[in-house]
């Protein structure tokens, strides 16, 4: 079940949510008293948090302002946090998904940085993508905490026992070298593809779509999906024929989520994978994998009429919109959210830090030069693949207030194609038919 689910309807409850938000926002106005003495109100997931405490304590010592910071699961953040806004409760800066941002900035709960020149001028060293999954409405809503992208991983062991001397270029070389890898019987099933219905499946679909050229909606949000000549009836094509024709990809596939398919690729089960960057570590980890040392990364097999792109996710650091109207507490929060997601010291140290210590990656273009930096990745990694694939990398471009709605039924819809209770095509109109019609209602 999708977290909205939680509340019941999604748009039932975004109706609620804006009114409850805007009223909330005007109650912050009128009582400032609500917020601790001078502190900034900071809300993070429970992620690098002896990291966080450090930045903190750097930061306050350089700055003299004290910070309540405050962390939850991030399986229950989002729920929490609505809850905190719905309730007026004091929140100056937080931790926002991208794919939180049409909701929450239309509930008006958050509000644009663009206004704090301090701020936006780290765009020039940011990936573009990061900058564009931080706007809406021509708005920009935060900085970058972290990002990465969806990656194609290979067993570099099992493909020379195959003969293969390199990892495929294309979709159609993966099935060709997965067949030699099947026929070799070193693998039942040599592509992991997890494709069950979970909050990563909008991932794994956007990158066979990226990569097969194509796109779900167009800059206008007027779908192509259901256009042959747009990548993603191509795309879902293949995934039916890899499981139902080549057999490459599980039957069950529809039932294995990311982390039970990063499992299966530590137990030495497959040749293959789609899986989140940052497995990389753990996979390469011989305390956490079978297949150690044998991880690669290749950049993400290209379609016939497609690229090597892949899709990526980023987190920002946000300002609530009840402080964002209170100009001392903005310029607090402000100075915090510049220590988090720019330069403090005369460096991004927070990201580097986050990096260095947990294997999160930034969006910061300069980082990629810092030889520290290099030489931690390379333990496990190749940095110039990371690099070269996340430059490669684009937001996903469904992200709007109806989403997620739509993507239950894409969801399903994707999922009665591999099962073959309908074809590509008509499972993807089903799903163009899903997202007309809920824009319609916006």
């Amino acid at each position: 079940m999708s977290e909205m689910a939680k509340f019941g309807s999604r748009r039932r409850f975004l109706q609620l949510s804006v009114g409850a938000g805007l009223a909330a926002t005007e109650l912050l106005r009128g009582l400032p008293q609500a917020f601790a003495a001078d502190a900034v109100n900071f809300y993070a997931w429970s992620a690098g948090v002896d990291t966080v405490r450090r930045q903190i304590a750097a930061f306050t010592a350089k700055t003299g302002v004290p910070v309540n910071y405050n962390n939850l699961p991030f399986a229950q953040y989002r729920e929490a946090m609505v809850t905190k806004f719905v309730g007026a409760a004091p929140v100056d800066a937080l931790w926002v998904s991208d794919g939180w941002l049409p909701e929450w900035a239309d509930a008006g709960w958050i509000a644009p940085i663009d206004g704090f020149p301090e701020l936006i001028k780290y765009n020039s060293d940011v990936q573009d993508f990061c900058v564009q999954s931080m706007r809406y409405k021509d708005r920009q809503y935060g900085m970058t905490y972290y990002t990465d992208y969806m990656a194609f991983l290979y067993d570099a062991d099992m493909l020379a026992k195959a003969g293969i001397p390199a990892p495929p270029e294309s979709w159609d070389e993966l099935v060709a070298q997965s067949l030699k890898i099947k026929q070799a019987g070193l693998s039942t099933y040599p592509l992991m593809l997890p494709m069950a219905r979970e909050s990563w499946l909008i991932e794994f679909m956007s990158s066979l779509v990226f990569s097969h050229g194509g796109r779900f909606v167009d800059d206008n949000n007027r779908v192509v999906m259901d256009d042959p000549k747009h990548g993603a009836v191509t795309s879902l094509q293949w995934v039916v024929d890899a499981v139902n024709k080549h057999h490459i990809v599980s039957p069950a596939c529809v039932e294995s989520g990311e982390l039970n398919g990063f499992k299966a690729v530590a137990s030495g089960n497959h040749a293959f994978a789609l899986l989140p960057r940052y497995r990389i570590q753990a996979l390469n980890d011989p305390r956490q994998s079978h297949v150690a040392g044998r991880i690669k990364q290749a950049l993400m097999p290209a379609g016939p009429n497609g690229s090597h792109a892949t899709v990526a996710w980023m987190r920002m650091h946000a300002m609530s919109a009840a402080t964002a109207a209170n100009k001392t507490r903005a310029a607090s929060a402000g100075r915090l959210i510049e220590a988090f997601g720019g330069k403090f010291d005369g460096q991004y140290a927070f990201q580097k830090a986050v990096f260095l210590d947990t294997g999160t990656a930034f969006g910061v273009k300069s980082l990629f030069r810092d030889p520290e930096i290099k030489a931690a990745y390379e333990k496990y990694g190749d940095f110039a693949m990371f690099q070269q694939q996340q430059n490669l990398a684009r937001k996903k471009d469904v992200i709007t207030r109806w989403f997620g709605d739509w993507d239950e039924t894409n969801s399903t819809a994707w999922q009665s194609a591999i099962l073959g209770q309908a074809s590509a095509a008509d499972a993807l109109k089903a799903s163009a038919s899903k997202w007309t019609g809920l824009g319609k209602q916006v």
